[in-house]
C-alpha cells in the first residue's frame, strides 16, 4: 500500500519541476490545499442530502401546494396480467407485430392496448410536484452558490486579471472563503453522485453521469496541485445559468408559460455566451496558454486541461440541444418531444386523445399550446 500512494502521490506528475510536497505544507504563515483536506466532502454531502429533504418536505412543498400544483399522479392502467408481464420482462415499447399478437391473445384493439402500455408507463414518471420540488432545491442551491462565488471573485485580482492565477503558482496561500467555496461544491456534486440514481431519470442519464464525474475530478485535480484560483472561475462561470434554468421549470410545473418562456430564453442566453464564448476565450485561454508561458506544462497540467476540454464538450453537445428546441419551436410553432425530454406524454394528454387520431402527432402537452408549450418540454428537460 505505501508503494501505492508513493506512486500515486509522485510530485513529478502532481507538481511543477522542482516543487515538492514539503513545499506545500502548512506553516503558520501560510495554509495551502492538502489532500485529506477533501475527505471532509463526504459527511457534508450526507448532510446536504438530509437538508434536501428536509427542505423539500417543509419549504418546497408547502410552496407547490400554494400554487396548486397537485401530488395527483397519472391514471392508473387497468390490471392484467399478460400486459404487466410483457411491460415488465420484454418490452416497454410494444412494435406493432406483437400488438397485433397481444390484440388476439386478449381480444382487445389494438388502440385499447397501446393506450394501456402509455397509462403504465406513466405510473413510473414522477407527479409534477416531485418535479417542483426537485427543481426548487436545485434553484435555491444554485441562486446561493452563484451568488456566493460572484461575491467572493469580485474581490480577487484573478478575476479581472487571468495572470494572477498563476503568478507565484503553486505557492498561493488557501483563504478561508476559497476553501468554502471549494468544498461546498464538491459536496454538492457528490450528493448529486448519490442522488441521481433516485431524483428523476431522464434520458441523459449517462451524460449527466459522467458531467458530475467530471466536475469532481476536476474539483478535486484543481484543489491538489493548487489550481484553486481558476477552479473557482470555472465553478463561478458554470454555476451562472442553473438557477434561471431551475427557475424556467418552476415556472412551468405552476403553469405560468409567459414567465417560463421568458425565463428560459435568458438561460439559453446565459448558457451558450458562457459555454460557447466565454469559457474558451477566457478560462481555456489561461489554463492553456497564459499558464503555460508563466509556469509550463507538467503531467497533471495536460490531465487538467483534457478534463477542461471533455466539460467543453459537454458544453458544445447541450448548447447544440438548447438551439435545436429554439429552432423547433420558431418554425414548428408547436410541441414536440425533444432529445432531453424527461416526461413521455402527459396523461391528460392520452386519455383525452380522439379515436381517430394519431397520438405521435399530438401538439399539445400539460394544457399548454404553440411555442410556449415546446419551450416548456425542452426548459424541463434541460439541466447542468
Amino acid at each position: 500500500m505505501a508503494g501505492i500512494l508513493a506512486w500515486f502521490w509522485n510530485e513529478r506528475f502532481w507538481l511543477p519541476h522542482n516543487v515538492t510536497w514539503a513545499d506545500l505544507k502548512n506553516t503558520e504563515e501560510a495554509t495551502f490545499p492538502q489532500a485529506e483536506d477533501l475527505y471532509l466532502a463526504f459527511p457534508l454531502a450526507f448532510c446536504m442530502l438530509m437538508v434536501r429533504l428536509i427542505f423539500e418536505r417543509f419549504v418546497a412543498k408547502p410552496c407547490a401546494i400554494a400554487l396548486n400544483i397537485q401530488a395527483n399522479g397519472p391514471q392508473i392502467a387497468q390490471p392484467n396480467a399478460i400486459l404487466e408481464k410483457v411491460f415488465t420482462a420484454i418490452t416497454k415499447h410494444p412494435d406493432e407485430k406483437r400488438l397485433e399478437g397481444l390484440s388476439k391473445q386478449l381480444d382487445w384493439d389494438v388502440r385499447s392496448i397501446q393506450r394501456w402500455f402509455r397509462q403504465r408507463r406513466n405510473q413510473e414518471k414522477p407527479s409534477t410536484l416531485k418535479r417542483f420540488c426537485e427543481s426548487m432545491w436545485k434553484f435555491s442551491y444554485g441562486l446561493y452558490i452563484f451568488t456566493y462565488g460572484i461575491r467572493f471573485l469580485k474581490k480577487t485580482p484573478w478575476l479581472w486579471n487571468t495572470k494572477h492565477c498563476w503568478y507565484n503558482y503553486p505557492y498561493q496561500p488557501l483563504t478561508p472563503d476559497l476553501h468554502y467555496y471549494y468544498i461546498l461544491e464538491l459536496s454538492f456534486y457528490w450528493s448529486l453522485m448519490f442522488s441521481q440514481f433516485t431524483d428523476i431519470k431522464r434520458k441523459d442519464f449517462a451524460v449527466m453521469f459522467l458531467h458530475h464525474l467530471v466536475a469532481i475530478l476536476l474539483i478535486t485535480f484543481s484543489y491538489v496541485n493548487n489550481m484553486a484560483r481558476v477552479g473557482t472561475l470555472i465553478l463561478c462561470l458554470h454555476d451562472s445559468a442553473d438557477a434561471l434554468l431551475e427557475a424556467a421549470k418552476m415556472a412551468n410545473y405552476a403553469k405560468f408559460q409567459k414567465i417560463c418562456d421568458l425565463l428560459f430564453v435568458m438561460f439559453a442566453m446565459v448558457f451558450i455566451t458562457t459555454r460557447l464564448g466565454v469559457f474558451p476565450l477566457w478560462v481555456l485561454n489561461t489554463t492553456l496558454f497564459e499558464s503555460w508561458e508563466i509556469v509550463g506544462p507538467y503531467p497533471s497540467w495536460w490531465v487538467f486541461n483534457l478534463l477542461l476540454l471533455v466539460i467543453q464538450g459537454l458544453n458544445c453537445f447541450w448548447s447544440y440541444l438548447i438551439v435545436k428546441i429554439a429552432c423547433k419551436a420558431i418554425s414548428k410553432g408547436k410541441v414536440s418531444k425533444d432529445d432531453r425530454s424527461d416526461i413521455e406524454s402527459s396523461s391528460d394528454e392520452e386519455d383525452s386523445e380522439p379515436p381517430g387520431k394519431n397520438p405521435h402527432t399530438a401538439t399539445t402537452t400539460n394544457g399548454t399550446s404553440g411555442t410556449n408549450g415546446y419551450l416548456l418540454t425542452g426548459a424541463c428537460a434541460m439541466d447542468d
